[in-house]
């Protein structure tokens, strides 16, 4: 872990970083940065769309900033990794929460973790809401792919607001993700109805990295190796990597050969 300079986006946010910690590549703050943000109880489609857009991002050597929580955050730091930042609400020595503590050690050695935190301290329940500010004040953009009406990520976008940076959601169904639906409606986001058109404003797609373009199946396999979860996500394609000698199936876990 090392105390770093404050990166220049946080500086000129209100109620700037007073310390910056970090684990992992350093150089990631000097590259272009989308946020992504939303429900920890996310849907399927709002967790594989976003996947899907922070890969296309990585692809376009654009990092992916989240919070390292479950559902979306999780999500969006699986999409792009290693091009990924977790900017945590608890100190480096405490990787929280314990579910995605696997996902956060890998981000500290092959991504960037950030807290601004020192060693030890304790976490309070506003300690969220702070960390909120430093995951949008770090980036050109804010992109919350599902929320409720009484969501945290909302927070998030009045931060985006104050900090004058643009929002955009996911198209859902109706009836679902009422907080996105709200933002729009109020024209204080944009919704992205074509992935390629919205990843396109941030940067061109190395076509050296789309070749090099992570297996979906392959990475969720490493790190959820319990075959029933990895049934439901896939189905039957589990099966078919196995035949075709890509990963192993040894008492109901998925190895990945």
């Amino acid at each position: 872990m090392q105390k770093i300079e404050i990166p220049k986006e946080l500086l000129n946010i209100q109620n700037p970083p007073k310390e910056l910690f970090a684990l992992g590549d350093i150089s990631l703050l000097k590259k272009r940065k989308i946020a992504i943000v939303g429900s920890r109880k996310a849907s399927f489609y709002a967790k594989e769309m976003t996947k899907k857009i922070a890969n296309e991002l990585s692809l376009r050597d654009v990092v992916v900033v989240s919070g390292g929580a479950m559902g979306i955050d999780a999500s969006a730091h699986y999409g792009a990794f290693p091009n990924t930042i977790a900017i945590l609400a608890t100190s480096l020595d405490n990787l929280y929460p314990k579910i995605n503590e696997k996902l956060l050690f890998d981000i500290s050695k092959k991504g960037l973790l950030l807290s601004e935190y020192e060693i030890g301290a304790k976490i309070t329940k506003y300690s969220f809401v702070l960390r909120n500010r430093l995951v949008v004040g770090l980036c050109d953009a804010l992109i919350i792919a599902e929320a409720d009406t009484d969501s945290g990520s909302l927070r998030s976008a009045k931060f985006a607001q104050s900090f004058n940076k643009p929002i955009y959601v996911l198209p859902h169904r109706l009836g679902e993700s009422l907080g996105t639906l709200d933002l729009v409606k109020n024209d204080k986001a944009k919704t992205v109805f074509d992935i390629d058109e919205f990843c396109n404003i941030w940067g061109s797609k190395n076509v050296e990295n789309s070749l090099n373009a992570k297996d979906e199946i392959i990475e969720f396999c490493k790190h959820n190796s319990d075959l029933n979860i990895c049934l439901e996500k896939f189905g039957d394609k589990i099966y078919e990597y196995e035949i075709e000698g890509k990963i192993k199936i040894l008492q109901m876990k998925v190895i990945v050969s």
